[in-house]
């Protein structure tokens, strides 16, 4: 370059770029494209890559399943809390409910996965939601509590009335035709999610979502019914839980108590403040953290849950923000040289 480094000054690489918000841009190079899509590509490409990189320890590809599985609750956890104002501890009811709709679809009238998953989806959280209606009025821990209750009161009445196969749970699930079909269909799954609710947010209705959280009465003076939206967004919540149980029953080719488990309550939280709350991705990052880190210390049982405390008030002390909320603001800090 012919002139000094005098003539020169430092600047943001993305003060030119944004215009008047973070989603809106005014893009005058390929840097500046690289720039915006390089976070979106590594998530993509760090996705769509772990199976084929893992593919020679079948252990560790199958691990991408689970984290993909944990990925849709934590989203659907980060969601409901960070935009709706409802914290859901009901993630393993979700789990159960989706996968016990996806097995008798399966089991009793032959539908192929590929089909039981999307029904089993849609038909769990319609019930889900409609279970979670008298609840809604509740907020903060009251909400969570309840929420809490229904897994532990699932899992009690299909153990004392012995239905849908009782502590036996539904044998001979079909599973997926391949172990490919079942990573990317997963992967698939938790791309479309993340991109589509990110955009969700950013639309009007959004903005109503975030005002239920920050100021319900405000929201409900203006003649906005606010169960409605609290209804959605627990029917968005329980849809990405419920797809993961779906998916989670095809993955085992079984459904059972198992499947309401507290892990599907507890791993999407520490998840959440991982990977930075209220951003949609970060609970996915914090899922690539904390489920190798699960599996790697299963063998130490129930002493998995003192390295979540660990963690947790590690994060909770240190870095409360979160992983992702961290690492935006530094990647936004990157600076370049440009001519005065």
């Amino acid at each position: 370059m012919s002139s000094s480094k005098g003539d020169r000054r430092k600047e943001r690489i993305d003060r030119g770029i944004k215009v008047r918000s973070d989603s809106v841009y005014a893009i005058s190079s390929w840097k500046e494209i690289t720039y915006l899509i390089a976070p979106r590509l590594v998530l993509i490409l760090g996705l769509a890559l772990a199976p084929l990189v893992l593919s020679a320890t079948p252990y560790w590809q199958r691990v991408v399943s689970i984290i993909c599985v944990y990925s849709l609750l934590a989203m659907g956890f980060d969601f409901l809390a960070n935009y709706v104002g409802l914290v859901s501890l009901g993630g393993g009811f979700y789990v159960g409910i989706g996968a016990y709709a996806a097995a008798l679809l399966n089991t009793h009238f032959g539908l192929p996965p590929m089909i039981t998953i999307p029904m089993a989806t849609l038909l769990g959280a319609i019930i889900c939601t409609v279970l979670f209606l008298p609840c809604l009025p509740l907020r903060g821990v009251y909400f969570a509590i309840v929420s809490l209750m229904y897994p532990l009161l699932a899992a009690r009445i299909v153990e004392a009335l012995d239905i849908f196969g009782g502590t036996d749970g539904i044998l001979g699930v079909d599973g997926f035709s391949n172990v490919w079909v079942e990573q990317y269909f997963l992967v698939l799954c938790v791309l479309v999610m993340v991109f589509a609710l990110r955009r969700l947010v950013e639309e009007d209705i959004g903005l109503v979502f975030r005002g239920v959280k920050d100021n319900d009465q405000a929201v409900k003076a203006s003649g906005i019914n606010i169960n409605q939206y609290k209804a959605l967004g627990v029917f968005i919540a329980s849809a990405l839980g419920c797809l993961g149980g779906a998916c989670l029953t095809h993955m085992y080719m079984w459904a059972g108590l198992s499947q309401f488990a507290l892990d599907f309550s507890i791993i999407p939280i520490a998840a959440t403040v991982v990977g930075g709350g209220g951003t949609l991705v970060g609970p996915v990052l914090g899922c690539l953290i904390l489920v190798p880190v699960s599996e790697l210390l299963r063998d130490f049982g129930s002493l998995r849950i003192a390295v979540y405390s660990i963690v947790l008030t590690a994060f909770i002390v240190f870095k409360s923000e979160g992983i992702m909320i961290y690492t935006a603001r530094k990647y936004e800090q990157f600076e370049r040289w440009v001519e005065i």
